[in-house]
């Protein structure tokens, strides 16, 4: 009996998706930029019910990040696991490189990074062959000369996993399906059957990203086309389509034999994405030895048989959710967060290059006392920030705050957040609550109350590409008259490659302010 699994199966800013299969269990990584704790890790047992098991990069030993902007960091991820070691292979690029990680147990402790030298480009893979032999398979530029921006090829390379060091000479394998191809990336390298895939996207991580495969019968190749490429992609189905940018896949095979992809794309509103991409799955059947998506359909689909038992994460003793206390939560649900009440904060929660350590303190009765710090969201150093992921179009979220907490020239609030230079806030300062929107770095009031009482709970509800600002404190609930269009919190209008966050932050100096809730709500 098959059960359905729900695209996209990770909604929100969860892109480049990696995924290795363990037996019956499923680990899932994605890319996290300048976020910190770095690369969440995702487990399920069937493909549809996910728990968030931590993040692979939680120490700031493993995760510099100076001075980085929100789209630098930590590139694609890709994680694999052999012969009892679980491997993550990414890279940082806004210190070191590429570098690998590992473990025992997926969920942690994860090791110190072993960066790669001579390990060039971007988007590197792992592959563990029959014979012991691992190969580092990766990014650079075309080793002739880049012709035009994005002329780049895929290398395979041994590498000596006992001392981290590349042996032998790098092999210039593939540059992707098409003529003239951009930025053949995210390449991954299996061995089925006789042959060994190189799986890659190509086009670009915009509208023409696609999905393309290649073969050989040895691992440095030569590598032959398939006619059928791309075997995805969105591009052709025009602006108007509600699924776009597909691409950056990588393949699992199930215990009773089947074929499973996972990749990311994004559901724009009117062309416009403030969730940042998605991670999707996809179903693969194999013809004439080369992988077939979604046979019949050849695209995306809004609903994916699954044929594996129903994994229900609530009723599992052995689950990472259960035995933390639910520590962790539903990806894409709605939640309320008690500071008060709270003895640690989820896996979930991040902050922007580095953890805040004392700044943020979770104070039982009281809430998270949120130091105030000078670092303004728009600069690049650690600010007082604490947020989650924005998963849908659709949501309100609000913070209540203790106004007592808040004084002089300190600000506090709650903030939608899609880089340094664009994003809204509804924020406390001087006994008034502001609604504000940051564009090209420089905020705008759009519009400002009175504030009433010892609490104060400042909101946010998006509808689409619309944004209202509210407060609710002893004089009742209230919006500001002015909505604000979120076009700008956009990767179209704003760049980069993240979605939007949203949460509390604090700025200021001296004291804390205390929230005492976090509410998203669809």
């Amino acid at each position: 009996m098959s059960i359905q699994s729900i695209n996209p199966i990770m909604p929100g800013f969860y892109p480049d998706p990696s995924i290795c299969a363990v037996g019956e269990d499923y680990y899932l990584v994605n890319s996290s930029f300048a976020y910190f704790p770095g690369l969440p890790l995702m487990h399920s047992k069937d493909l549809v019910h996910f728990e968030q098991i931590g993040n692979v990069l939680d120490r700031p030993s493993q995760l510099p990040l100076p001075k980085a902007g929100v789209s630098r960091g930590l590139f694609a991820p890709t994680i694999r696991y052999n012969n009892g070691t679980f491997y993550v292979i990414c890279t940082n690029v806004s210190f070191g490189g590429n570098f690998v990680v590992t473990a025992t147990n997926p969920e942690g402790p994860w090791s110190e990074p072993h960066y790669l030298e001579g390990a060039d480009g971007i988007d590197p893979s792992l592959f563990f062959d029959e014979d012991g032999k691992c190969y580092y398979v990766g990014t650079h530029p075309n080793p002739d000369g880049c012709r035009y921006d994005g002329d780049w090829f895929i290398y395979i390379q041994e590498l000596d996993v006992q001392n981290w060091k590349m042996v032998g000479e790098k092999h210039n394998v593939w540059n992707g399906a098409m003529r003239g191809v951009h930025w053949p990336e995210g390449p991954h390298l299996y061995k089925i059957g006789e042959y060994y895939y190189i799986l890659h996207a190509e086009g670009g991580t915009g509208p023409e990203h696609a999905v393309s495969v290649a073969r050989s019968k040895d691992v440095y190749g030569p590598y032959e086309n398939n006619f059928c490429n791309p075997i995805l992609t969105h591009r052709h189905m025009g602006q108007a389509y509600p699924i776009k940018y597909v691409g950056h896949a990588d393949l699992i095979q199930t215990p009773k034999g089947e074929w499973y992809m996972t990749m990311l794309a994004v559901r724009p509103k009117e062309c416009f994405t403030t969730m940042g991409r998605e991670t999707f799955l996809a179903k693969v059947t194999w013809e004439n030895d080369w992988p077939v998506v979604n046979p019949g359909v050849g695209l995306l689909t809004d609903v994916v048989e699954v044929n594996l038992p129903e994994w229900l994460i609530d009723e599992d003793a052995n689950s990472y959710t259960v035995r933390t206390g639910h520590k962790t939560c539903v990806p894409g649900s709605s939640r309320t967060y008690d500071f008060a009440t709270m003895k640690e904060l989820g896996d979930e929660f991040m902050t922007l290059r580095a953890p805040l350590e004392d700044r943020a303190k979770l104070v039982a009765g009281e809430g998270l006392a949120l130091g105030f710090d000078k670092e303004p969201l728009t600069g690049d150093g650690v600010p007082s920030y604490v947020c989650i992921r924005q998963q849908h179009h659709r949501f309100t979220v609000s913070a209540s705050l203790k106004t007592a907490s808040v004084t002089g020239e300190n600000a506090a609030g709650l903030v939608l957040f899609q880089n340094e230079f664009y994003h809204l806030k509804v924020e406390l300062k001087a006994g008034k609550a502001l609604f504000l929107l940051c564009e090209k770095g420089q905020d705008k009031v759009l519009g400002e109350t009175a504030v009433n009482g010892a609490e104060v709970t400042l909101g946010l509800t998006v509808n689409d590409l619309n944004a209202e600002g509210f407060v609710a404190d002893d004089a009742g609930k209230r919006a500001f008259e002015t909505q604000a269009d979120v076009r700008n919190l956009s990767t179209e209008v704003a760049g980069g490659f993240v979605g939007c966050t949203t949460g509390i932050y604090a700025l200021g100096e001296g004291g804390a302010a205390t929230f005492s809730k976090l509410s998203y709500e669809i």
